[in-house]
């Protein structure tokens, strides 16, 4: 599953674009021009700087421009202009014509942009249920399990991935899951200024992605600094639960949550839990199984 922003939403960021490979030679339509270079050409050095510059600000309002009007912006926190090193990476992927039908039509309904610029009211989003957050959800399928298993808990699924929005709402909507709301940005940004405290009842983190070399740790979403923005947003005794296949990343896992004060392990040796009966067995997780890869789950209660 995809994580969102440490900033990443984890994150780590531009949003997807749908994008076909360009033929060898040939430039895409909203690359920057290059300027009229040559003996051949009367263009002065300050007239092809002028053009370079509106070349490049045309590709840029072309990023800025949302995929689908009405549906999720293409960086809806980009006013913030802030450099942190963010935890997901975006992802350049087609958008079936399913996945862009169920945007059209539902995002206006269950979708959000993470803009930074309201505190969202989470018992008017979610008539009254109570909420969990759940950060990086893939494809949606797991997510989708949950909230048609569990209607009486609101689901808030963030992620980047386009296709991966179109396909939760698309999900949700066959199930008739009226509890899943998706948020389209940078989870720190959510987590910092759209939550009010103590309004989450719970934090979902599966199988973020673990960043496995050494110099791209500093990446991974499950770290002192981003416990110490998810702790004040939960409820006393929330839970929050991660899962995933990637042994170090597991063991770091674990010692960053049982070394913060505010957090304590379910877990009665202060080691890994069973996987909770809630949560799917997703079909990433069994392609790792059939690997011999070791799943751990961590749940750690709020204090």
């Amino acid at each position: 599953m995809s994580e969102q922003p440490l900033n990443p939403t984890s994150a780590d960021a531009p949003a997807d674009a749908a994008s076909d490979p360009a033929p060898a030679g040939s430039t895409p339509a909203d690359a920057p021009a290059a300027a009229p270079t040559g003996p051949a050409t009367d263009v002065t050095a300050d007239e092809a700087a002028a053009l370079r510059a509106a070349s490049f600000e045309r590709a840029r309002r072309l990023r800025m421009e949302p995929r689908f009007p009405g549906g999720p912006a293409a960086d809806p926190a980009g006013s913030h202009h802030e450099r942190r090193i963010r935890s997901f990476q975006p992802r350049r992927s087609r958008v079936t014509t399913g996945q862009q039908e169920a945007l059209e039509r539902l995002w206006p309904k269950w979708g959000l942009d993470i803009d930074g610029k309201r505190v969202l009211d989470l018992a008017e989003l979610f008539d009254g249920l109570p909420v969990v957050l759940e950060i990086g959800f893939g494809m949606g399928e797991a997510t989708a399990q949950m909230a048609a298993d569990d209607p009486g808990t609101g689901i808030l699924a963030v992620d980047v991935h386009t296709p991966g929005q179109g396909n939760l709402l698309g999900l949700a909507d066959k199930a008739g899951s009226t509890n899943v709301r998706v948020a389209n940005g940078d989870a720190v940004i959510l987590l910092r200024e759209m939550l009010a405290p103590e309004s989450l009842d719970g934090l979902r983190v599966y199988f973020p992605d673990p960043w496995p070399k050494a110099r791209h740790h500093k990446r991974r979403l499950i770290q002192p600094e981003f416990l110490d923005l998810v702790a004040p947003v939960l409820k006393p005794g929330a839970i929050v639960h991660c899962a995933t296949d990637w042994e170090p990343y597991a063991e770091q896992m674990l010692e960053v949550l049982t070394a913060h004060p505010r957090f304590a392990n379910t877990a009665a040796d202060g080691g890994y839990a069973p996987r909770p009966a809630f949560r799917p067995l997703t079909r990433f997780e069994g392609q790792g199984l059939d690997k011999g890869h070791v799943v751990h789950d961590l749940l750690f209660a709020r204090v």
